[in-house]
């Protein structure tokens, strides 16, 4: 049996008694020398420094003890931060065990004001957004809350149409438009278009402008709110990731009220994304999702090298030579800096390498693939047990295939739906996707480590598979989903929503033999600290 350790209190009333005896002894020293004879200079710095060490000597053990109780709460928390006999204890690659503490909570407050009805409203916000279907995703989230900053009638976004996918679709052929309107009535005020006689009254067309990225509050109550005062109408052009990652919280939770319920796919996407969900639970019953983004436009804006040579880089040149704007990139420097998506082999290696078996099914979400099916082999060979929307809807997918924002939107649904995702980049796909599975109970959701991960996979074999293995779950420790990696500030907020997550309060927790995690009280809300 191992050494009871003492309480930080002990210790600290043990440091203080310490050192007052120190003190005492020297002032005793002091009196009784001066009905001597002078105390020396030397014997007294002698005694002062040997005070200070034994006063510096308990503050370092009380200050280590403090250390290792403030582990131990921080380790609590789940199996996946907890220490057995030295070493990390097993990741559950399945499941987080500590997800059941925490939930989505986005309600509005009872302060935060009803929306202005729109026979009320002088000032129309048009949104053009910009990019995929995920990055318009964001744009729309954003655009309503800054409709609620600027006080403002919301005007239906409009979809991108002149991106790289030349998606000609419209809002409400990807989203149910009537419950977007209807959810978010209390927020704020949503129209499908400026009415006649708001534009008939209007001296000029609308005001069109481009904010920064990131724009705070401040910037559009200064900047935007007395043009549109003025003008009554204003578009906002290439609206994307133009809204600062920091507000305040109840801004917050209504940036989670559209993205996790008012943005709905229409009810065909819908229907045939749970189809595909119900075919896979028919063959497994879990199933991981992989976001495999390895298109070639995808690779030439990495900048990355890939081992094709002449050709490979060729091609890639090629591509951006589309965009002239683009920086020159070092592809050294981009591997280094973990920007690199990782091929579909490594994505096979490090899912092997955490624990996952050859006979796991894999629903795989990609576009075209570099490289083609000699690229995807690698995988397939880790993971026989290999699909995609293509081999799970065959006639089926045939409406959709004209459109990538729907395409994009039957993938999203399957890998919401998936026990496990895990992407191949940190892209928006692999962020919304992210911040919506914390929002919805945490299911595992697996991002590679990809600093740590890249020169792992380049010493690959001058080691053996149990090394290897090893090394990717010790790089991957905190890039597993689990709650404790959610605080306040942290990246992106459509990546981690932590105004929008909590934590079920507890008054005591024990521990069982197996050393998981038993809850003894009555659960309350509270927001995660």
């Amino acid at each position: 049996m191992g050494v009871r350790r003492a309480r930080p209190c002990t210790l600290q009333r043990l440091m203080l008694s310490s050192a007052n005896l120190a003190l005492l002894h020297l002032q005793k020293q002091l009196r009784w020398r001066s009905h001597k004879k002078p105390i020396s200079r030397s014997i007294l710095c002698g005694l002062m420094l040997f005070t200070l060490g034994l006063i510096s000597l308990l503050t370092g053990h009380f200050a280590t003890d403090l250390d290792w109780y403030s582990q131990r709460l921080i380790m609590t928390g789940a199996l996946y931060f907890r220490l057995k006999g030295g070493h990390y204890a097993p990741i559950n690659i399945w499941k987080s065990t500590s997800s059941k503490f925490y939930y989505g909570c986005s309600n509005r407050s009872s302060h935060f004001t009803y929306a202005v009805h729109e026979q009320f409203s002088d000032r129309y916000l048009l949104i053009a957004t910009s990019g995929g279907l995920n990055q318009q995703r964001t744009g729309i989230s954003d655009a309503v809350v800054v409709a609620r900053i600027l006080n403002a009638t919301l005007v239906i976004p409009q979809l991108d149409h002149h991106s790289l996918w030349k998606d000609d679709s419209d809002f409400e052929s990807v989203f149910d438009v009537d419950w977007f309107i209807s959810f978010l009535a209390k927020d704020v005020t949503i129209v499908k278009r400026v009415p006649d006689k708001v534009m008939r009254s209007m001296e000029k067309p609308p005001y069109t402008m481009r904010v920064p990225r990131k724009s705070t509050t401040q910037y559009y109550l200064e900047m935007v709110l007395p043009i549109l005062k003025r003008r009554r109408v204003v578009q906002l052009t290439k609206f994307d990731y133009r809204l600062a990652n920091n507000l305040d919280d109840e801004l917050q939770k209504l940036r989670c009220r559209v993205n996790y319920h008012a943005l709905r796919f229409t009810e065909p996407i819908q229907e045939l994304g749970q189809k595909l969900v119900m075919r896979m639970r028919k063959l497994a019953n879990r199933f991981i999702a992989v976001h495999l983004r390895f298109e070639p436009d995808m690779l030439a804006f990495s900048g990355c090298y890939y081992g094709g040579g002449d050709k490979e880089r060729a091609e890639l040149a090629k591509i951006r030579s589309h965009w002239p704007t683009l920086p020159p990139l070092s592809p050294d420097g981009e591997g280094k800096r973990g920007r690199c998506p990782f091929t579909p082999e490594e994505m096979g290696l490090m899912l092997r390498a955490l624990g996952f078996r050859n006979d796991t099914y894999l629903y795989v979400a990609s576009g075209e693939i570099y490289g083609g099916k000699k690229t995807l082999q690698p995988l397939k060979d880790l993971f026989p047990n290999f699909y995609t929307k293509e081999m799970l809807a065959n006639e089926e997918l045939r409406p959709f295939l004209s459109f990538s924002s729907r395409l994009a939107a039957i993938d999203y649904i399957v890998c919401d739906e998936s026990d496990v995702f895990v992407t191949n980049n940190n892209g928006n796909m692999a962020k919304i996707l992210a911040g919506r599975r914390r929002y919805m109970g945490h299911k595992r959701t697996i991002r590679p480590n990809a600093k740590k991960l890249r020169s792992l996979f380049m010493m690959r074999q001058k080691m053996d598979w149990d090394t290897f293995a090893m090394k990717v779950k010790s790089c991957q420790r905190g890039f597993m989903g689990e709650p404790e990696e959610m605080r306040p500030g942290r990246g992106d907020f459509h990546e981690f929503p932590s105004s929008c997550i909590c934590r079920k309060p507890h008054k005591d927790y024990v521990e069982d033999r197996n050393n998981t995690l038993v809850h003894n009280s009555q659960w309350d809300s509270i927001p995660l600290p």
